[in-house]
C-alpha cells in the first residue's frame, strides 16, 4: 500500500471533522490503542463510520497521559491546569484525532525483508512519538484558550463555563503559561530541532493572530486578505504544522511533509470558516458560546 493512497483514505476519514451549518448536522470541535489504526482494508469497509471512533481509544489514553502531564506541585494551580482535561469538559479533541489519522497516513512502509518484530517496535516507538505531538499540540491549543478566555472576558467555553469566570484571570493565564512550560518540556524530549522550531513558530502565530484580533481596524476588518491571515495564525498555524511535524518524525520527505501540512492548513481554514458562520447562524446549544456573541464586539473571533 503506497503512502499517497494511505493518505487520501485518511484525508477522507478526517474530512468528517469539520462542523456542519445543517440543523441537524454532525458536531465539529476544534475549540473548542496506543495500537495500530485499522489497515486501509479495513477502513475501506468503514467509510461512513465517524472517524473519531477511528482513534477513540488512543484519544482517551492520550488524554489520560494529559492529566498527568499537567499535574502541579501546588493544589491550586494543578485544578486550575487540568481543567479543560477533565471528564466533561474536555470536548472532542480535534487535534489529536486529527493528528492521529494523520499518522496513520504518512506511516512509513519498510522492505519486506524487515522482520515482524522489528518492524512492530520501529511503528511503535514512531507512534509514541507521533502521540507526543498529539499531546504538546493539546497542551499549546488548551493554552491558549484560557488566555483567549480571558482577553475576551468571556463567560462560557464549550459549553461550560470558561476557566476565568471559575477561577479568576491570574490563575486562568498563570494556568496557561505552566500548560506551555509542559509542552517545551516534552517537545525537547522528543530531540528533534525541525519539529522544535515548528511548534515554537506555532505560539509565536497565535500571539501574533491574537495581536491582530484585538487591533483589527474597521478597514481591517472588511478585508477578507486580513481575515484568512488571522485565522491562519490563530487557528490553522497550530494543525497545519503539528501535522507536519507528524510526517517529519515518520521521516518522510519534504513533499510529503508539505501535503500534510497543506492538508491540515486548509482544514483549521475550513473550520474557523464555518465556525464563525454559526456565531452568526447557530444556537447556544450548537456553538457554546451564545448565539450572536460575537456580534457585540464587533468582530468575528476565533
Amino acid at each position: 500500500m503506497s503512502w499517497r493512497w494511505a493518505f487520501a483514505r485518511h484525508v477522507a476519514q478526517a474530512q468528517r471533522l469539520l462542523p456542519t451549518s445543517s440543523a441537524g448536522g454532525g458536531t465539529g470541535l476544534l475549540g473548542r490503542h496506543h495500537h495500530h489504526m485499522p489497515l486501509a482494508s479495513q477502513i475501506r469497509s468503514k467509510e461512513q463510520q465517524d472517524p473519531f471512533e477511528l482513534v477513540a481509544d488512543e484519544v482517551s489514553l492520550l488524554v489520560n497521559r494529559l492529566r498527568f502531564m499537567v499535574s502541579a506541585e501546588v493544589p491550586k494551580l494543578a485544578s486550575t491546569a487540568e481543567y479543560f482535561f477533565k471528564v466533561g469538559v474536555e470536548g472532542k479533541r480535534f487535534q489529536p484525532t486529527v493528528l492521529l489519522l494523520m499518522a496513520s497516513a504518512v506511516k512509513f512502509s519498510l522492505s519486506e525483508s524487515t522482520e515482524g518484530k522489528v518492524l512492530s517496535i520501529l511503528a511503535d516507538k514512531l507512534r509514541s512519538r507521533q502521540q507526543n505531538i498529539a499531546e504538546i499540540t493539546e497542551m499549546i491549543h488548551v493554552a491558549s484558550l484560557m488566555h483567549d478566555d480571558v482577553l475576551d472576558n468571556a463567560d462560557t467555553r464549550c459549553g461550560v463555563r470558561s476557566l476565568n469566570l471559575i477561577k479568576g484571570n491570574k490563575l486562568s493565564v498563570l494556568a496557561g503559561d505552566f500548560l506551555l512550560s509542559r509542552a517545551c518540556v516534552a517537545l525537547a524530549a522528543l530531540g528533534n530541532t525541525e519539529v522544535a522550531s515548528l511548534m515554537a513558530t506555532t505560539v509565536e502565530h497565535l500571539v501574533t493572530g491574537e495581536t491582530m484580533q484585538i487591533s483589527t481596524s474597521t478597514e481591517q476588518q472588511r478585508s477578507m486578505e486580513y481575515y484568512l491571515q488571522k485565522t491562519y495564525y490563530k487557528t490553522s498555524s497550530l494543525i497545519s504544522n503539528s501535522c507536519k511535524a507528524v510526517a517529519i518524525l515518520a521521516g518522510h520527505t519534504a513533499e510529503v511533509s508539505v501535503l500534510a501540512y497543506e492538508y491540515g492548513r486548509n482544514l483549521g481554514l475550513a473550520f474557523q470558516l464555518i465556525d464563525d458562520v454559526l456565531n452568526f447562524t447557530g444556537t447556544s446549544a450548537s456553538l457554546g458560546n451564545g448565539s450572536l456573541s460575537h456580534i457585540r464586539h464587533v468582530r468575528i473571533t476565533t
